[in-house]
């Protein structure tokens, strides 16, 4: 079984669970909402969402922030390994290596450092640090009384867009982490504990 005690840092799973719980209640507004455009108004889902959103950005920022600044955990690098040669071939050579799992109806085994796994929680992060801004610029927007024009309405056809990539992640993401838990791989209080780190 996988141990108890987290390897990651208190303010990683802090910051990591209060934007996972942001998230959540941004889906479930956004079913629910209605977004203000001409004579119609907002509805109190939409209240919700938007300053759960603003909620979801100031934690992404500060997710952010640790993930430049701890000495400890996955490298900054790792999870944007776009600008580095050596780092985008460990990540499709490692797409290599759960593709050749896949292959043969297995679950490629949990790695902490993979860089396949890497690349994909910094694409999340990056996702939800974009859904999270355009979401508050609009808010912004229409409480200054810029809200109606073409270039914020173009910018929240992005944002509903993006909505869907939300969905999508968040799925694959807990169902993984669920499924390695399940797997013994590892446990879910790694990044859900908020005991302090052993």
């Amino acid at each position: 079984m996988a141990p108890t005690t987290s390897k990651f840092s208190l303010p990683t799973r802090l910051f990591h669970a209060g934007l996972a719980s942001a998230i959540v209640l941004q889906l479930a507004s956004s079913q629910l909402m209605q977004v203000p455009r001409g004579d119609r108004a907002a509805n109190w889902a939409f209240e919700v969402h938007s300053y759960s959103g603003m909620a979801a950005l100031g934690l992404a920022l500060l997710l952010w922030a640790v993930v430049m600044t701890r000495i400890g955990g996955t490298d900054a690098g790792a999870l944007v390994p776009w600008f580095s040669a050596t780092r985008r071939a460990a990540f499709f050579a490692d797409i290599k290596a759960h593709w050749a799992d896949l292959k043969k109806r297995q679950l490629p085994a949990y790695n902490e450092q993979s860089p396949f796994a890497s690349a994909i929680h910094g694409l999340g992060l990056l996702l939800m640090t974009a859904m999270a801004t355009t979401g508050t610029i609009y808010f912004i927007a229409g409480q200054i009384g810029l809200g109606d024009n073409a270039l914020l309405h173009l910018l929240m056809d992005a944002h509903g867009a993006g909505g869907s990539l939300v969905w999508i992640y968040l799925i694959g993401h807990a169902g993984l982490a669920t499924l390695h838990h399940f797997k013994n791989d590892m446990s879910l209080r790694e990044m859900w504990s908020i005991r302090a780190s052993k």
